[in-house]
């Protein structure tokens, strides 16, 4: 069994801590195949074309069939994948914990292919709907606008426009139908009961999956064992407080046993749910205290990228990530009345309050 050390700063800089993580699995499962990981629960493990190279996806026994949650992307090497799967896995139902393309992106080639019908909440189905569509502030033009009036320059603005709609590129489809996931749902999947955790500020209304009898969480990407999840303020919310949301959201989950297993949709899965909770916590006090510590004198956004990613942003799919963190975190600190925000010109600042 892998152990991984993690030291962090706490929040205030001093004292290190040290968390534990452990990873009871070393074997990752081949594309096209399944691993067990639970008692009726597969894992797989499907390509990304991005610096984040996969995504996990699961497979619950169910019957005579198995429920699979989520779908990874709508590509043709990920369809193989699916191919070599489906005759030993045959599917019953499909729960998308969220709508990002890389969970629900082969929901409508599934419901094809199979006839398998979709279970997600309703913010997700709708946001996915809307983004496919560009509606609104869920459009390209409103992102771009939103960015620039936080200071991205022209040329890196051009760049993400230029990307078109990806959203929907990486998408085989929606279905036209889909049964509703809420909070603290109870399914019965194969005998044994799990319950719907929903889970906010990473996507609209994340739906997280808790099985008491296995004492397993399938997390999404609500919680990562190595990296930190995207939380971004979007431009249909401009003024929200994601970040806020997503904090209040992960410590929910401290209410689930020390040992339960968490199988998140990256990375592989672990125990050690408390302590990454906390190193999560930890890890955004620590940059909203960089964040104030740079904002003695106004500054917009796009200015602080450095303060919150040493590494450089080497693309345009970065970049829109990075700078919609950037704004969250930004969004929350005038929450919580620790920056106010001023507007020049129709360039948005933000400097420490007093």
């Amino acid at each position: 069994m892998e152990v991984k050390q993690i030291s962090h700063l706490k929040a205030n800089g001093h004292r290190p801590f040290i968390m534990s993580i452990a990873y009871p699995f070393e074997q990752l499962p081949d594309p096209g195949t399944a691993l067990e990981v639970a008692p009726g629960v597969r894992w797989l493990r499907m390509p990304l074309p991005f610096a984040l190279d996969h995504i996990n996806l699961w497979l619950l026994e169910d019957g005579s069939g198995w429920t699979a949650v989520d779908t990874g992307i709508a590509r043709n090497e990920v369809k193989d994948c699916w191919r070599q799967l489906l005759p030993s896995y045959p599917l019953r139902r499909l729960i998308a914990t969220h709508s990002h393309p890389d969970h629900l992106g082969l929901a409508g080639w599934l419901e094809q292919e199979t006839g398998v019908p979709l279970w997600t909440t309703q913010g997700e189905y709708l946001t996915a709907h809307m983004i496919c569509e560009q509606i609104d502030g869920y459009g390209i033009p409103a992102m771009l606008a939103l960015f620039r009036q936080h200071g991205l320059d022209d040329a890196r603005v051009a760049a993400l426009g230029e990307r078109g709609n990806a959203y929907q590129r990486n998408l085989s489809g929606i279905p036209a139908t889909y049964r509703r996931l809420i909070d603290d749902q109870e399914i019965v999947i194969g005998g044994r009961i799990w319950r719907v955790i929903m889970g906010y500020g990473h996507s609209p209304e994340h739906a997280a999956l808790y099985c008491d009898e296995l004492k397993l969480l399938i997390a999404g990407d609500m919680l990562l064992p190595r990296i930190t999840t995207n939380v971004s303020v979007v431009a249909a919310n401009p003024d929200g407080n994601p970040l806020g949301l997503f904090l209040d959201s992960i410590a929910r989950f401290k209410h689930l046993p020390q040992d339960t297993l968490v199988l998140p949709s990256h990375g592989k899965p672990f125990h050690g749910l408390h302590a990454r909770i906390t190193a999560l916590e930890k890890h955004h006090a620590k940059h909203f205290d960089d964040l104030l510590a740079a904002l003695d004198h106004p500054a917009t956004a796009a200015e602080l990228l450095p303060v919150l990613f040493s590494r450089p942003l080497t693309d345009a799919h970065q970049v829109m990530f990075a700078m919609g963190e950037a704004i969250a975190h930004l969004n929350y600190l005038e929450h919580v009345q620790r920056v106010r925000r001023t507007e020049e010109n129709s360039i948005i600042r933000f400097v420490k309050s007093h």
